[in-house]
């Protein structure tokens, strides 16, 4: 009997140590380990789901205390609470995530194992669940999720623009034959034509210069357009942007201009500028049919990696804003707001250019543009700009145009690939008095430079051409004639010619279309410098 009881003492003993260290393990485990029985009783509760409670609700809760009415002044989550542990305690095995937390407190994600709580008969006497808080992995597949959708946005644009950028090289050709023929057509009519016939041209160049404002727009967004940034001034820009927004928008949208004196001074093509402020000002004018407020304001700001939007690096912008009071956007809108060729606007109404073209501008000199609206709140557009090196000093925007006839000993080589639009060029500048030679390609052009008696006076290339590129035709072209003139001509500059979107130093273009005026002036103003 003795050995008996010393027998059954030592598995008692044995039990109680085993009993004791599992509860050790339990208790000082990271997981959050709760035990209820069939009326949401606890049974039992570690130190680390009291305290994950506690900084969550602000209670600590014991074991014998009725679970569910931890909640009784939380109803949202005593439902949420009652529908996860009704399944456990309905004797379901299974796993959920969940947010809990009182919102003036502080809300955690928690993945949560529930399994049933059998007795040694194999009856359940209640559920238990185990619980890891995983609020840090939420957050970063959230934020993986938000940069991979910004990297999709951006390659999405990015394949849109080489596809708008090919289109407008290609329309832009088309464009300089007809905008050309139609001046030339113009130029020769007698003055006592039938004013009929002038008109139906008038028409026909109006028609011709909106699609070529169309194409700018395309190479806008498509971040090939050839910028002329310079040292501004945007207080002033912005103030002598009055009268055009005053004929711009209706009487019954108020305009206000918001700009410190001290505001930080940029490097930007001011004609780029205006046009994106001017877009963002007709949108906004668009959105308040029945009047309203447009504000139109800048800043400057200080951007940590924080704080900058993506693909934004950290540093010093000045922040141009146009906000309005109208109708606002829904989420799904404000998505789609910068593909090209979307628009809220009526069928006939609107390009869908618009923002697309300030998003090219923007990203193209170095910044960024954001927009953020509600539905019947209003809308509001930024567009972030690098901040100029300082001490710069402002340069005067000049706005003149100059138009010279050639003189005969002046030549000029012709190069371009498209016949219509060479023929067209070499016409144009026999007109105007110059004397000129011809060739379709680079290797014919340095052919026909090798034989010349007389030097050349100015290369006239395109940019983009089979076999040998403008810019490899102009190095070759000025080995054998050092100190010849160069002038590029293109519907699509790409980055032959361009550097951090901006033109080379130096590097002089003419942008397709051209009419004989902008010809004539572009080719006097390189011949003399």
């Amino acid at each position: 009997m003795q050995a008996l009881n010393e027998t059954l003492e030592l598995r008692v003993a044995e039990a109680l140590a085993e009993k004791k260290a599992y509860a050790d393990v339990i208790e000082s485990s990271p997981a959050a380990v709760t035990v209820l029985g069939p009326g949401y009783e606890i049974l039992a509760i570690n130190r680390a789901n009291i305290d994950a409670f506690e900084g969550a609700f602000g209670k600590r809760p014991e074991v014998g205390a009725n679970f569910l009415a931890l909640f009784d002044d939380l109803p949202e989550h005593r439902a949420q609470q009652q529908a996860i542990w009704t399944r456990a305690l309905a004797g379901e095995t299974f796993v959920t995530v969940e947010e809990f937390g009182d919102r003036a407190l502080a809300r955690r994600w928690y993945e949560m194992r529930f399994s049933p709580l059998l007795d040694r008969d194999g009856l359940q006497i209640g559920a238990s669940s185990t619980s890891y808080d995983i609020t840090d992995r939420m957050l970063a597949e959230a934020q993986l999720e938000q940069a991979e959708d910004a990297l999709r946005q951006a390659q999405k644009m990015e394949a849109v623009g080489q596809l708008t950028g090919g289109i407008a090289h290609d329309f832009n050709n088309l464009l300089t034959i007809i905008i050309g023929s139609i001046d030339t057509a113009l130029r020769r009519l007698e003055p006592d034509a039938d004013p009929r016939l002038r008109r139906s041209l008038d028409n026909a160049v109006t028609g011709a210069e909106r699609a070529a404002a169309l194409t700018h727009r395309l190479l806008a967004f498509s971040r090939r357009q050839a910028l002329n940034p310079r040292i501004l001034d945007v207080p002033r820009l912005l103030l002598g942007m009055s009268d055009l927004l005053s004929r711009t928008i209706t009487e019954a949208i108020a305009v206000a201009i918001d700009v410190p004196d001290d505001l930080w001074q940029i490097e930007a093509d001011p004609n780029q500028l205006e046009n994106a402020i001017l877009n963002l000002a007709v949108n906004a004018r668009d959105a308040m049919p029945a009047g309203g407020q447009l504000t139109i304001a800048a800043r400057s700001v200080a951007l940590d990696e924080a704080a900058a939007p993506d693909d934004v690096e950290a540093g010093e912008y000045v922040a141009i804003s146009v906000a309005d009071t109208g109708v606002g956007m829904d989420a799904e809108m404000l998505a789609k707001v910068f593909d090209p060729f979307f628009t809220t606007k009526e069928v006939g109404k609107g390009t869908g250019l618009g923002l697309s073209m300030v998003y090219g501008f923007a990203r193209q000199s170095g910044g960024h543009v954001t927009v953020s609206s509600e539905p019947g709140r209003g809308t509001t557009a930024t567009i972030l700009l690098p901040r100029a090196a300082a001490d710069a000093a402002v340069e005067p925007v000049q706005n003149q145009e100059r138009v010279a006839l050639g003189r005969a000993d002046e030549t000029v080589l012709v190069v371009e690939d498209d016949d219509d639009v060479r023929a067209y060029t070499v016409g144009a500048l026999r007109e105007l008095n110059y004397r000129t030679i011809e060739a379709h390609d680079g290797l014919s052009a340095l052919r026909l430079l090798e034989r010349q008696d007389q030097p050349i006076t100015l290369l006239l290339t395109d940019v983009v051409m089979p076999a040998m590129s403008g810019p490899e035709l102009a190095a070759a072209a000025i080995e054998l004639q050092p100190g010849l003139k160069i002038l590029y001509t293109s519907g699509y500059t790409r980055d032959t010619i361009m550097q951090d979107g901006r033109l080379e130093a130096g590097v002089e273009l003419l942008p397709k279309p051209f009419t004989f005026k902008t010809l004539a002036s572009k080719v006097r103003e390189v011949l003399d410098q």
